[in-house]
């Protein structure tokens, strides 16, 4: 039995190569289980490269190992970067506007006489 593909896997040719994503498994027309071929789309610079291959050309891309970050780690760096972020926003909202005296215009009454404005 072929090895499962399925859109979206990450995959390597058995020869070598980049990193490809799954497309799409072509399938046999009277059989979905008998795998034709599988289409293959990668990223060469900023162009995007799409093949199909033969199932037996490829396999699945080994993970890669990271060192996973502790949930509360990353909780606390997150909070850090909120807090800086609206004290940031606090500080520019809470800033007073400094106009010069000469800038600032006083509000005017209207003259009304018998209910006309002047």
């Amino acid at each position: 039995m072929p090895p499962l593909f399925k859109s979206g896997d990450l995959v390597v040719l058995k020869s070598g190569g980049p990193t490809m994503t799954v497309d799409t498994v072509n399938t046999d027309i009277f059989d979905d289980d008998k795998i034709t071929g599988i289409l293959c789309a990668w990223f060469v610079g900023e162009k995007l490269e799409r093949v199909r291959f033969d199932y037996r050309a490829v396999e699945h891309a080994p993970l890669e190992k990271t060192r996973p970050k502790k949930v509360e780690e990353s909780s606390q760096e997150a909070l850090s970067d909120y807090k800086v972020v609206i004290d940031e926003m606090a500080d520019a909202m809470n800033t007073p506007t400094k106009l010069s005296p000469k800038k600032r215009k006083s509000a005017k009454t209207p003259n009304t006489v018998s209910g006309q404005t002047g």
